[in-house]
């Protein structure tokens, strides 16, 4: 059996403010393209489908759209992710014909759908309190934490695989599973390690299709169980600038997984962190292939420059960050709240200082003590 692995689609997220459905819209695409070409028997997708958990109508758009075009290449699973609503994804998904699967229901989570010889155990993203509720049916009292209550599930799966001797095994689980390397847009809203699962935990299964973390990935496994995340298809934030994005092709036969493989999907503009001196960022002989591409810029020069933005955004017209850094650090901490007795021009310096990180000069100096006995004669007047 071939299968595509997918996930952390994030339909509806903006990069920095810019809108990012029609990039989108091609990568899932490009998805139906390679599953297409590769000739593959079921398409996974493990969880993140959308952004937020009221998505737009035009996400909701972009995810028709994408089924559409997939459903008549192969049979389509999805799961739901810690983004998505489990209750608004799953939605008619009683109504759907056997081309598509959408679990979002904890109870359903050990329902193996059958493929051939492997049986797939979707499993949402599981809430730690919210699913140790939902399983008190099993007599269990479990901890609020996801390697808690994954493990139970986990137990379940076995014990359904223990009742099919000779098939296949296929988990589509949306966790953090410890070890994996994170990036800055997969916004995790756990505390310390409570989010984390060990590999061992999937241990006894053929193949663990994640999703959650959005770098393609493959965890140590534990005996002969194989882990991967297939990442988002898109980059969503400049801590993936170096990330090559990705679907994965997996092939299972009567053994197990005998091949993994990636398949790419070109990015919609290239990713640049740019950092240096003003002059040479701006200088048109120094970072000419980023001319065009979607940059974040630090600054070092001792002194904020002036109109940095704008300066840049010339040299660079995709220009989405700009922060400034100081290669010396800063001079002068945050000012402490003004006191009655200081004089004017001595807060404008503290605050020119704090923002400049350089000490206020004489033309600036003289300019705003102009400025005060401008406003000082008006109100005598």
């Amino acid at each position: 059996m071939r299968i595509l692995h997918t996930s952390d689609w994030h339909i509806g997220r903006t990069l920095h403010k810019v809108a990012m459905l029609d990039a989108q819209r091609i990568a899932l695409s490009r998805i139906s393209e390679v599953a297409a070409a590769e000739q593959v028997d079921l398409i996974v997708v493990s969880g993140d489908v959308f952004d937020h958990a009221v998505p737009s109508a035009d996400a909701l758009e972009v995810l028709e759209d994408a089924l559409s075009a997939m459903l008549p290449v192969a049979p389509v699973v999805i799961t739901a992710g810690n983004h998505d609503s489990l209750r608004r994804l799953g939605y008619g998904s009683r109504l759907f014909t056997e081309r598509l699967h959408v679990r979002t229901r904890v109870g359903a989570a050990t329902e193996a759908i059958e493929f051939g010889h492997v049986r797939l155990y979707p499993i949402p993203y599981l809430h730690p309190e919210t699913a140790r509720a939902d399983l008190a049916s099993d007599g269990v009292d479990l901890d609020a934490t996801h390697e808690s209550v994954m493990t139970h599930v986990m137990d379940r799966v076995r014990a359904d695989l223990a009742r099919h001797p000779g098939a296949r095994s296929v988990v589509m689980a949306h966790a953090w599973v410890a070890g994996g390397a994170t990036s800055d847009s997969e916004r995790d809203v756990s505390v310390g390690g409570l989010g984390t699962i060990p590999a061992s935990v999937f241990e006894g299964v053929d193949y663990v299709a994640l999703g959650h973390l959005h770098g393609p990935q493959e965890p140590r496994g534990a005996g002969l169980t194989r882990l991967r995340y297939s990442g988002s298809p898109l980059r969503y934030s400049f801590s993936e600038a170096g990330h090559d994005k990705s679907v994965t092709i997996v092939d299972i036969d009567g053994d197990g997984v005998v091949r993994l493989e990636t398949r790419p999907i070109e990015q919609p503009r290239e990713m640049a962190v740019l950092r240096g001196l003003m002059d040479e960022l701006l200088d048109p002989t120094m970072h000419a292939d980023s001319a065009d591409a979607w940059v974040s810029v630090v600054v070092t020069d001792d002194r904020r420059p002036s109109q940095m933005w704008q300066r840049l955004q010339e040299r660079y017209p995709h220009l989405l960050q700009v922060r400034h850094e100081p290669q010396g650090g800063l001079i002068a901490e945050r000012p402490a709240a003004v006191g009655r007795e200081q004089k004017p021009l001595e807060v404008a310096a503290d605050f020119v200082e704090y923002v400049t990180n350089a000490p206020i000069g004489a033309a600036e100096s003289a300019a705003f003590d102009h400025a005060v006995q401008t406003v000082r004669g008006k109100a005598q007047a």
